[in-house]
């Protein structure tokens, strides 16, 4: 299927090519049109979305992924680069509380952004907990401005000397411990602990290792609110994509990838369906994983060998079910977590033992809290999401998914989602295997590479390809990372990369230091000293997926 502009723009001179239409591939097209580089993007899926997928059945709307807008300020800059407003095209709706809460003992919290509503919280559990708020934020206040405010995290690390340069805005905020390591300092209680360190969970990280940079996601919620948008995530999606048409760009959907054409080293375009398409430039929104080992001959990669993909560590996968209730249940808000008692326990069993442990902790969106029209009358749509290991584990979800599938609903029942089989009328189940088969994602991973100290910034996969000229990376997998703000500040780094290479405007102030000339001796110290922050590699798989 293909969907074709108005020709907003005169017939450009340079052509490109964007593979997946995610957010990252959806943000990068539209600024690349925006810039008169005429872009056709391809999409493998009926729909346009990637992560941000919807599911529609009987009267119930699905997010598939992505379930809320924090920093919608970011979102907008794509919009204003096409010379338009995010308002213009869907209706924000902020929410309070963030989200709710319930531990294994019964107990909840109301995380919410209002100061002093979360003091008066914390007070009834530990009150010196909640006198050291205030610390912890203006602790965590330069580590978001450094990231956001002074644009980092739209920057690339594309050289060692880059790393240098940000190496010590990291050691001076301790933004290299790990962000359990860095919350502990400030509280006590368990309760409070999870709340201020679970965020890397949302971006496919594991808060006992990933580092406190992370810890701008908690800050990027309470000076920009956490929003919804009606008609649900994807909502975004297709503003993007009708932007994009707007301005003159090409979508096509049903037409996967098969390999990205590479000539005397430079992508040159790609083919799909068994037809090239010839570009200036290619961009890929699929995962790193699938975009080196499968669309880039082994020939052509140098860096990215099939060895060094495989001694990544790639973040854990989800299981989700998507629910379609006959009836509603007021004790969910719009978010909700239901936890276990164990959390470190349970993070390694996820990340490290690669099992699937008999407790599990939940994420639940139930979107009709906030927009009734997401189910139909005096019904609930929902989705609950189980953090579980990656396919690297080796378990067999054809077999496995609706056993598991079974023991959380046998769970939400008990938790008090009463009578939950019964009034059940729409349950679709996601596993591992479908984030593999339907995603291209390595091992079945839901957010790309783990975000820990050494595969962060400089140690990612580069938005400008360090294999091929002409190829460049966005999304998840790639810098600053994954998560909706991540993946919108990526198109923003590869998009600077780009108008570097080949002059195109400047879409915001870019003012990155020179570059400087790094000795030797000192390139290695720079290295030794991350890696000591740092635990081992676990060992390289000796299959492929």
């Amino acid at each position: 299927m293909s969907r074709n502009g108005n020709g907003a723009h005169p017939p450009a001179q340079r052509r490109a090519i964007v593979i997946g239409s995610g957010f990252g591939g959806l943000a990068i097209a539209v600024r690349l049109q925006a810039a008169g580089v005429q872009v056709t993007l391809l999409e493998k899926r009926e729909q346009i979305g990637g992560r941000a997928y919807q599911l529609r059945d009987r009267g119930y709307t699905f997010d598939m992924g992505p379930s809320l807008v924090t920093a919608p300020e970011i979102v907008d800059s794509i919009f204003r680069a096409g010379g338009r407003r995010l308002t213009d095209y869907v209706d924000l709706v902020p929410l309070d509380p963030f989200y709710r809460i319930y531990f294994h003992d019964g107990t909840h919290i109301d995380y919410v952004g209002d100061l002093e509503r979360m003091k008066a919280q914390m007070a009834r559990f530990n009150e010196k907990d909640a006198e050291n708020l205030d610390r912890f934020l203006a602790r965590t206040r330069p580590i978001y401005d450094a990231i956001i405010a002074d644009r980092l995290g739209s920057r690339p690390f594309d050289s060692l000397e880059s790393m240098v340069r940000f190496m010590p805005t990291i050691f001076r905020l301790n933004a290299f411990l790990p962000v359990t390591t860095f919350v502990n300092r400030f509280f006590k209680d368990f309760r409070h602990r999870f709340l201020f360190s679970f965020h890397p969970l949302f971006v496919g990280g594991n808060p006992f290792r990933a580092p406190s940079i992370y810890l701008m996601i908690p800050y990027l919620e309470r000076e920009g609110g956490v929003w919804f948008t009606r008609g649900g995530m994807y909502s975004v999606v297709e503003a993007l994509g009708q932007l994009f048409t707007e301005l003159g760009g090409t979508i096509e959907t049903d037409a996967e990838v098969e390999t990205i054409l590479v000539e005397n080293g430079r992508a040159v375009g790609v083919r799909a369906g068994g037809v090239e398409h010839r570009a200036d430039l290619v961009v890929s929104n699929a995962d790193p994983g699938h975009t080196y080992r499968h669309l880039v001959d082994r020939e052509h990669r140098r860096h990215w060998s099939d060895r060094k993909l495989d001694r990544q560590k790639w973040a854990m996968s989800c299981v989700l079910l998507y629910i379609g209730t006959k009836r509603q249940y007021p004790k969910l808000e719009h978010h909700t977590l239901i936890l276990t008692e164990r959390y470190k326990g349970l993070l390694k069993d996820i990340f490290d033992r690669k099992i699937l442990p008999d407790d599990f902790s939940m994420y639940l969106h139930a979107p009709t809290r906030t927009d009734p029209s997401m189910a139909p009358p005096g019904c609930e749509s929902m989705y609950v999401l189980i953090p579980v290991t990656n396919n690297r584990s080796g378990i067999d979800w054809s077999e496995m998914g609706p056993v598991f599938a079974d023991r959380v609903m046998d769970y939400l029942e008990a938790w008090g989602l009463e009578k939950l089989r019964e009034e059940t009328e729409v349950l679709h189940i996601f596993t591992p295997d479908d984030f593999a088969s339907e995603l291209n994602a390595t091992w079945g991973n839901a957010f790309a590479i783990e975000p820990k100290l050494l595969q962060t910034a400089w140690f990612r996969p580069q938005n400008r390809s360090e294999d091929v000229a002409g190829l460049y990376l966005v999304g998840a997998g790639t810098h600053p990372g994954a998560g909706v703000p991540g993946v919108m500040l990526s198109a923003e780094t590869t998009y600077g990369c780009i108008a570097e290479d080949l002059g195109l405007p400047d879409q915001w102030p870019w003012d990155e230091p020179a570059s400087v000339a790094l000795p030797a001796e000192l390139e290695g110290a720079v290295v030794r000293s991350l890696h000591a922050s740092d635990e081992p590699e676990e060992e390289a798989a000796a299959s492929t997926p």
